[in-house]
């Protein structure tokens, strides 16, 4: 039995239990950057968001599918327009591989435009003695291991506004203004894939969709010259952690009278966050937003669904996207009980897998790395699964970047460990590149074609 919600404010979580939130020690300069953004425009706004809701109800109703991707955490000294393209080229690429395979519809949803804050294990971090704030991201502090970057700053997060207003700058004109022009598709090769199997493999595909918009375009139909095939509708996505800043960005629509979270059009709350009592939830279940959850190994069904009553009552439709970050050796034992949760009480949700924050590891020579074989055994466990407990593996989140990295082990590259150190160029977390996200998506997009026409078989033979 659910019970009524208190009244809900955009400062109500302020009243709860906040984890993972800096300690700034200059209270004044905080309020004052907090009032600036105040008085500052939304970086998305209500009609995008609501546009998003209605195509990840789709998703939820197992009629598209989610791909959700980019940075583990965006740096201020690694923002340039080159880096934004080739991320949103990779996650085209992948997107047209997933739609052309799978025949279904693709919703396009960048880690960008945002996503700074980044929670950690531990407060402080300690070198040879010396003990220092941990790095919380570019929005709070600095890498750099010394007194002064480490201070968390508040000013930090009015560069990180500003970064994220021309990032969507870009990406909206990437997305609207011819880029992503599906009759383009062949120039989304990035050049350091060409020579590659992947490249070869995208090459090939892209040949096939050019031929197809050909002959639509010579039978006279004006399909190939539509909006669907010469724009993309694209989005972005960040862990909704720094709650001061959230609420800063935080407007009314005066029409309808809710709120929304004008800081990205999807927010995510994260494995350390999502405290039922917490700040983070009680902020979350206030905003119009659709709403990302993610679901570590020890997350219990009962909680889980007490989440659910909680940040989505009235089970909206494309409102809620459970996120499972399990590892590849916990999924099968960890998942199977929260799905069979929430189908018991009929709630309306989209389950997407993160095969990255489960399966990372120490590699023997001191790099953080994730191993490509457990990511795609956590993604091909995830879609059985869902086939034996007849739910929809609805979408999938990956961390990754469009530069030519070397951070993840394996893949058809075969980086090895000591590979890694060629290019390991992330601010946090180990990132797939583009040819181990393209290798990726064409995987997916068979397990998805699998998996969709079984169903319809099944279905067909009820």
């Amino acid at each position: 039995m659910q019970h009524p919600q208190p009244p809900w404010t955009p400062a109500s979580w302020r009243n709860k239990s906040a984890a993972q939130l800096p300690d700034y020690d200059e209270p004044t300069a905080l309020a004052e950057v907090e009032q600036r953004l105040a008085h500052s425009l939304p970086l998305v706004f209500a009609g995008e968001i609501e546009t998003l809701r209605q195509q990840l109800a789709e998703v939820a109703a197992g009629r598209a599918f989610l791909l959700q991707g980019g940075d583990c955490a965006e740096s201020f000294a690694d923002f340039h327009d080159r880096a934004i393209t080739d991320t949103f080229r990779v996650l085209l690429q992948m997107a047209v591989v997933l739609t052309f395979a799978a025949t279904c519809p693709v919703v396009k949803v960048g880690r960008m435009a945002g996503q700074f804050a980044k929670p950690r294990s531990a407060p402080t971090e300690t070198r040879d003695g010396v003990k220092l704030p941990s790095y919380r991201g570019d929005i709070v502090n600095g890498l750099d291991f010394t007194p002064e970057a480490r201070r968390p700053d508040p000013r930090r997060q009015l560069r990180a506004y500003s970064q994220s207003a021309a990032t969507l700058n870009l990406l909206r004109a990437l997305a609207q203004g011819g880029f992503a022009d599906l009759h383009r598709v062949q120039q989304w090769n990035l050049d350091f894939l060409r020579a590659s199997p992947q490249g070869a493999r995208y090459r090939d595909l892209a040949d096939r969709i050019s031929e197809t918009l050909a002959f639509i375009r010579a039978c006279g139909l004006d399909a190939a010259t539509g909006p669907q095939v010469r724009q993309v509708q694209f989005y972005t996505s960040h862990e909704a952690l720094l709650l001061g800043y959230e609420q800063a960005l935080t407007r009314r629509e005066p029409v309808t009278g809710e709120w929304y979270d004008g800081s990205t059009h999807l927010p995510w709350i994260g494995e350390r966050t999502r405290q039922l009592d917490g700040a983070h939830v009680e902020f979350a279940r206030g905003i119009a937003n659709p709403i990302g959850l993610k679901l570590g190994p020890s997350t219990d069904p009962d909680t889980l669904l007490r989440l659910l009553d909680v940040l989505n009552p009235d089970d909206r439709p494309g409102r809620l996207t459970l996120i499972s970050r399990m590892g590849a050796d916990r999924i099968d034992t960890a998942l199977p009980p929260l799905i069979r949760a929430v189908q018991r009480e009929g709630r309306q949700v989209i389950w997407s897998c993160d095969p990255m924050h489960g399966n990372t590891l120490e590699a023997s020579t001191g790099y953080k790395t994730r191993p490509f074989a457990r990511i795609l055994d956590e993604v091909r466990c995830f879609f059985a699964i869902h086939r034996a407990e007849g739910s929809y593996p609805g979408g999938m989140h990956f961390e990754l970047t469009g530069q030519d990295v070397t951070e993840c082990l394996g893949g058809a590259q075969a980086i090895t460990e000591q590979g890694l150190a060629d290019r390991y160029h992330t601010q946090c977390d180990p990132r797939l590149n583009a040819s181990q996200s393209l290798e990726l998506a064409f995987l997916i997009a068979e397990t998805l074609k699998d998996y969709r026409q079984a169903t319809m078989k099944d279905e067909h033979d009820e």
